[in-house]
């Protein structure tokens, strides 16, 4: 059980300011005595002497209304979630071949990025135990989201990813070194880089063997993937007329140091060459080993403060109709 909004409950040490302040307003009585010798001795007639019950409804009903607004929950289940987590960085080009159409998404074509947006969803969806960061990287890395358990944020991140975002180039020595940045503090047991790329490291002041020595050193396993279909690959561009017409672009992917990276670093070297290979691929990685751990979770919680209202609103109609009737006061 917990509080959505715990500070509201601030607003109880008010209530006693709240009746201090009524008494304070109170009419005057329409007729005075010179004394009140006799009115003292003058006992409380029937039910007049409960009527302090009043103040009582109406302080538990003022009670009940504002424990409701710091909406209780109940959480509906409380389960021991054991799983096996390790931190992980995607390392996504963005370059501007990744507009390339070799791939296919729901039967149509589709370019590399947003084969690649829809493989990485399915490939997170069950690593619930998982901290996952994205690099996307061109011309030079950029952190699109660092490492985190809120899987749903990575991935609106990762639709948010777009080519142009970031000059046009491929750094894979820099990608690489940022995706390594992400993992240095990490305390986790396994800690993983997965980096895909459609090119050649053209851009950067860092090289990629030079950062894959400084990967290795921080005891991080890299997984590379070069996606891209072999030979020519179609990429979308306009005609005189504005219309989509394609172009044969030659798919030039340096494997050799892709390879080099995954051995340096005890991966390995993946080739996707379309929408399949490319879940295959991820789907292996998902099998990667995994360091154990336990928490609770709760799934879902149930609202409790209609269960707080419903009395407290029959407690301000029967302190207004005992007020108005029985124990009414007269003037």
């Amino acid at each position: 059980m917990r509080l959505h909004d715990p500070w509201v409950l601030g607003l109880i040490v008010l209530l006693p300011m709240l009746f201090w302040a009524q008494r304070r307003t109170q009419h005057e009585a329409a007729l005075r005595f010179p004394t009140l010798g006799i009115v003292r001795g003058i006992p409380y007639a029937g039910v007049r002497r409960w009527r302090w019950v009043l103040h009582l409804l109406r302080g538990l009903a003022l009670l009940l209304l504002v424990v409701a607004l710091a909406r209780p929950q109940l959480g509906k289940a409380e389960s021991k979630f054991s799983g096996e987590g390790i931190d992980i960085v995607l390392a996504v080009d963005i370059s501007g071949s990744m507009l390339s159409e070799d791939f296919t998404l729901n039967g149509e074509r589709a370019s590399r990025l947003d084969v690649v947006k829809s493989v990485v969803k399915d490939f997170v969806a069950p690593r619930e135990g998982d901290r996952i960061a994205l690099v996307l990287f061109s011309a030079r890395p950029y952190t699109q989201c660092p490492l985190t358990l809120d899987h749903g944020w990575l991935l609106q991140n990762l639709a948010r990813a777009k080519i142009g975002m970031i000059e046009d180039g491929t750094a894979i020595g820099s990608a690489l070194a940022t995706a390594a940045g992400r993992l240095e503090h990490s305390d986790a047991k396994s800690k993983v880089i997965i980096l895909l790329t459609d090119g050649q490291n053209n851009a950067g002041k860092i090289s990629p063997t030079t950062a894959a020595d400084a990967v290795k050193a921080l005891g991080i396993k890299v997984y590379t993937i070069g996606a891209g279909t072999r030979g020519l690959a179609p990429f979308p561009a306009q005609d005189l007329f504005g219309n989509k017409v394609y172009r044969p672009m030659q798919v030039d992917i340096d494997e050799d140091t892709l390879k080099k990276i995954a051995d340096k670093t005890g991966g390995k070297y993946f080739r996707a060459t379309d929408t399949a290979s490319l879940q295959q691929i991820y789907g292996e990685i998902n099998q990667m080993e995994r360091s154990t751990f336990s928490a609770p979770r709760y799934l879902d919680y149930y609202e409790l403060y209609p269960w707080l209202i419903v009395p407290a609103l029959m407690l301000l109609g029967l302190e207004a109709g005992l007020s108005q009737t029985v124990l009414r006061k007269l003037p």
